[in-house]
C-alpha cells in the first residue's frame, strides 16, 4: 500500500513538473518569432521584412532623413541598420543575423506588444482601442507595432530611460475633439507624441532622428515622431519642425 502511494505521488510529481515545464515553453514559443535561417545581404522574404521591421529604429547614426525599407529586401541600408543594432547590445557587429543576434531581436518581443511598451499604451484615449481610425483595426494594430520598435531604439539611445506616450493611435472622432489635422497621422496608428523625463523635447527629437522618423514636431511637453513617407495613406514627405 505504501509503495503504491509512493509510485503514485512520484508520478503525480513527475506530471506536475512537467506540466510546468510545458507552460514554460509554451509561454517562451507563443512571443518568439522562429528564425529558421540565418540572414545576410542578399537575401529576401518574408523573415527579412520580420528583420527590418525590428531594426527600424537603428536606420542611421547621426539625424537623417533616411529610413530602412519594410520590403523584405536585405540590402546596405539593412545591414548597416543591423551592425547598429548589433554594437548597440553588445554583439559582433558583421551585419550577419546568426543566433545570438536573433535572441537579442526575440528579447525585445512580448505579447502584448514589445519589450518595453503594451499595445494599449498606444489605444485611443476615447476609449475605442484600435477601432474606428482611417485604417482597420487589424492594420493600426501591426502599424503600433511597427512604431514600437522604433521607439525600443530612441530608448536605447536615450541611455534605457522609460518613454511616456502621451498619444498614440486616435480615433477619428478622438483625433476632431482633440483638434488633431484632418489627416493626422495618429488616426492610422503610424504616430506618436512622446516624452523622456529629464530629457529636453530637443534631445529626444535628436534621437528621433537618427531612427527613420519621417515626420517630427516638438512643444514644450512631448515630441511628436510618426512615419509618414513609408505608408500610401502617409503625407508622403519628409517633415521635420
Amino acid at each position: 500500500m505504501v509503495k503504491t502511494m509512493k509510485r503514485t505521488l512520484g508520478t503525480l510529481s513527475l506530471a506536475f513538473l512537467l506540466s510546468l515545464a510545458f507552460l514554460s515553453v509554451s509561454e517562451t514559443d507563443a512571443q518568439a518569432y522562429s528564425w529558421n535561417r540565418t540572414l545576410s545581404e542578399g537575401m529576401s522574404g518574408a523573415d527579412v521584412r520580420e528583420l527590418q521591421i525590428r531594426v527600424a529604429g537603428w536606420a542611421a547614426d547621426s539625424a537623417s532623413q533616411t529610413y530602412i525599407a519594410v520590403d523584405g529586401q536585405f540590402g546596405p541600408a539593412t545591414t548597416a541598420a543591423v551592425k547598429r543594432f548589433q554594437r548597440a547590445y553588445g554583439l559582433g557587429a558583421d551585419g550577419i543575423v546568426g543566433p545570438a543576434t536573433q535572441a537579442k531581436l526575440n528579447d525585445l518581443e512580448s505579447s502584448n506588444g514589445t519589450k518595453h511598451f503594451s499595445y494599449s499604451e498606444f489605444h485611443s484615449k476615447d476609449g475605442s482601442g484600435f477601432k474606428n481610425g482611417k485604417v482597420s483595426e487589424a492594420t493600426v494594430r501591426e502599424n503600433v507595432r511597427r512604431l514600437m520598435y522604433k521607439l525600443e531604439a530612441v530608448r536605447v539611445k536615450a541611455g534605457n530611460k522609460p518613454i511616456t506616450i502621451n498619444s498614440g493611435f486616435r480615433s477619428v472622432s478622438h483625433n476632431s475633439n482633440v483638434g488633431g489635422a484632418s489627416n493626422s497621422q495618429h488616426m492610422y496608428g503610424i504616430a506618436a507624441d512622446i516624452n523622456i523625463s529629464g530629457l529636453s523635447t530637443n534631445t529626444v527629437k535628436n534621437y528621433a532622428k537618427t531612427a527613420g522618423f519621417s515626420g517630427m514636431y516638438n512643444e514644450s511637453g512631448f515630441v511628436h515622431v510618426d512615419s509618414r513617407v513609408e505608408y500610401s495613406y502617409g503625407s508622403q514627405q519628409w517633415w521635420w519642425n
